[in-house]
């Protein structure tokens, strides 16, 4: 049994991450959360306190952390306790336990800037009459956050950078795009970033068993849509990632 502690477990996507796993079979889960997690060895605790998160880690091959501070984008004081200090403290409790693995819950709000400008913005706004049949599209090596929040999220994939290089641990940093609860787009802008249920269960799988050799990476997580203008290509060459669903299915 792969022993699996996941972060941020009550959320949206822990949920959906849990329900996958566990279908699968094989995978021993424990959870560190500020809040209970029924059914599951939980530590409660907040990861902006390294010692209370230590004991979390022992015995653990493999990370995924979701916990993140998402109620204000610009909020300084909440990206700064959480995404920044709670992430560092998350890879530094894995490095002193051994962890072989950390699989990063980054976002589309790193690279989320682009969509202030052509033809990024048109297909946000769904002005599609006004978007090129051949324009470049933002790969996993492109930079331009939003917000506190993105800039959090960029200095996480950072730092995580640093934790291969220096310690030798796995880090994987997927940039995820736009989860709902409904499991539909919203509107044209969520439709270009949608990233389906079974298709973030599907990459944060595969980053768990990508193989070993893989260190450090970055990749990029939709859906197949249609007006999707994040590059998927890196994800699928590296870890064979094919989404199933697409937004086009659904919102168009």
């Amino acid at each position: 049994m792969k022993k699996i502690l996941v972060t941020g477990i009550n959320g949206l996507i822990g949920g959906i991450l849990k329900r996958h796993l566990d279908s699968l079979g094989g995978y021993e889960l424990s959870a560190l959360n500020r809040s209970a997690a029924p059914g599951l060895t939980c530590t409660q605790a907040d990861i902006s306190d390294l010692e209370a998160i230590k004991p979390a880690f022992l015995g653990v091959d493999t990370v995924v952390h979701l916990a993140a501070f998402i109620e204000d984008l610009n909020d300084w004081h909440g990206n700064l306790s959480t995404n920044i200090v709670g992430t560092y403290n998350v890879f530094e409790a894995a490095r002193l336990a051994g962890v072989r693995r950390v699989v990063f819950a980054s976002s589309g709000s790193t690279v989320s800037g682009f969509e202030t400008v052509a033809p990024y913005d048109a297909i946000v706004e769904g002005r599609y009459n006004d978007v090129p049949k051949q324009f470049k599209k933002i790969t996993h090596k492109d930079v331009w956050p939003s917000g506190v929040y993105g800039a959090s999220k960029i200095w996480g994939e950072a730092i995580g950078r640093h934790f291969a290089d220096e310690y030798q641990i796995s880090m994987l940093c997927v940039r995820i795009g736009r989860v709902t609860s409904e499991n539909l787009p919203v509107d044209s802008c969520h439709a270009s970033r949608f990233l389906s249920h079974r298709d973030v269960a599907q990459i944060l799988h595969k980053c768990i068993e990508a193989p070993d050799h893989i260190k450090f990476d970055v990749f990029m997580a939709l859906s197949d849509n249609k007006w999707g203008y994040r590059d998927l290509d890196h994800s699928k060459d590296v870890l064979g990632y094919q989404p199933e669903d697409a937004a086009k299915d659904v919102f168009f």
